[in-house]
């Protein structure tokens, strides 16, 4: 079964009789189990490597990339290719949507969200509104996954596009864990980060996106055990005594133990908030990332 295509349509509209689909990439990083009974279709980055070029999140893994970095190699990403979005926007047509909102990988670091802004112009059967994320990972997921609440709470397509998706845009803030800078490096991503002299000292660089959705560093820590501790600070700090709702996700890539802590901290931590959303990082994000990576983010409902 072709992954970015979603079950359950006739679920899906039934609860949805604006006929809205949601579009995203592969480095939205929700699995099949995440988007199944949801309007949500991904298309796949490529990933080059040495014996040969693979489809993120349907024929290549995270852990592929993880196996294949430990073994010296160094894979490569690119966008998708015209052809997979005009059939992936056939296959929402053909399922019987109307309207799409498409939320795609920072401008920042890829040219996905772009491609998409091309592809939706020439595209005369949906109308399409295509954002984006100035994020990555969970902070475009956890964005997805409100929407989808939103349009089954009936929210109306000028609200979603017009206000809705822009506030949960801006008001999204995912942070993650590198375990080392190596891999940012080799990739060319390293953006505002500073490259750390440090590794020696057991110093992690807690990482984030900037304004204009390139990648940069907002704390540092020493050793492992320290970086949860920041994440649930950074956290705090962003809800302080503001009394907004909220949704907390966290995720991970290669560390799944240090996920569910921190999730269990997270959840003690901040009690109030409307949803809690789990993820594995993807394998595009995972060539430049490697693992051992953690992450948690916040997003304001109001």
């Amino acid at each position: 079964m072709n992954l970015s295509t979603p079950t359950e349509s006739a679920d899906c509209l039934a609860c949805n009789p604006q006929k809205i689909a949601l579009l995203t990439d592969s480095c939205a990083d929700l699995s099949a189990e995440m988007r199944a009974g949801k309007p949500i279709f991904v298309v796949p980055l490529k990933i080059r490597c040495h014996d040969g070029e693979f489809l993120d999140g349907e024929t290549i893994f995270a852990d592929d990339i993880y196996a294949r970095q430990a073994a010296g190699e160094t894979p490569q990403t690119s966008l998708p290719d015209g052809k997979t979005i005009e059939d992936t926007l056939a296959a929402i047509s053909a399922a019987g949507y109307e309207k799409v909102i498409a939320i795609h990988l920072s401008s920042g670091l890829s040219g996905t969200y772009n491609m998409m802004c091309v592809a939706a112009e020439e595209q005369s059967g949906l109308e399409i509104a295509v954002f984006d994320s100035l994020s990555g990972s969970l902070g475009i997921g956890i964005t997805l996954l409100q929407l989808w609440e939103d349009i089954r709470g009936g929210m109306d397509w000028s609200t979603l596009i017009s206000q809705r998706a822009p506030h949960l845009i801006a008001n999204t803030f995912p942070y993650f864990s590198v375990d080392t800078l190596e891999h940012l490096v080799k990739g060319g991503r390293i953006g505002k980060i500073t490259a750390l002299a440090g590794t020696m000292l057991n110093i992690k660089p807690v990482v984030s996106f900037s304004a204009d959705g390139q990648l940069a560093s907002v704390a540092k820590v020493r050793g492992r055990r320290q970086v949860q501790d920041k994440f649930l600070e950074l956290v705090g700090q962003r809800l302080g005594n503001s009394g907004r709702r909220y949704n907390l996700a966290v995720a991970n890539g290669g560390a799944p133990e240090e996920m569910e802590e921190l999730a269990q901290k997270a959840k003690a931590a901040f009690p109030n908030y409307e949803h809690f959303w789990y993820g594995q990082l993807d394998a595009t994000l995972s060539v430049y990332i490697g693992d051992g990576v953690l992450g948690m983010g916040i997003q304001f409902l109001d």
